[in-house]
């Protein structure tokens, strides 16, 4: 990696840790056609970079979350009397821990039919 590589690779981390008053203080130096103090975090980098020719390598974005699977009722329903066929089954081989995890994971697929109704 050239030196040249490497100050810019610094310089790319440098602005990430900024804060966006910082990043408006720098931006000001460039001329520009939007309004800076407008601009979210990753625009004002997005402009300096621009504005300093550096490089943007493709980073990899942050992971969305992605939320709950929602089952619809007829899932719920079955999967209900399955967990308590297994929880039964726990019982009567006394193993009283996974009977209560299963009696949890029923209470918290009950609620979840109740607000699909």
């Amino acid at each position: 990696m050239t030196q040249e590589a490497k100050k810019e690779r610094h310089e790319e981390q440098h602005l990430e840790k900024l804060t966006v008053k910082k990043l408006q203080e720098i931006a000001a130096e460039f001329p520009h056609e939007r309004a800076i103090h407008d601009m979210k975090k990753e625009e004002l980098i997005a402009f300096i970079k621009k504005a300093k020719g550096i490089k943007d390598e493709a980073r990899a974005q942050k992971h969305k979350h992605k939320g709950k699977i929602k089952m619809a009722m007829p899932e719920i329903k079955a999967k209900i009397r399955e967990l308590k066929k297994l929880r039964l089954q726990a019982q009567e081989n006394k193993d009283g821990a996974k009977a209560l995890i299963l009696r949890l994971h029923i209470a918290r697929l009950k609620k979840q039919s109740r607000r699909a109704a």
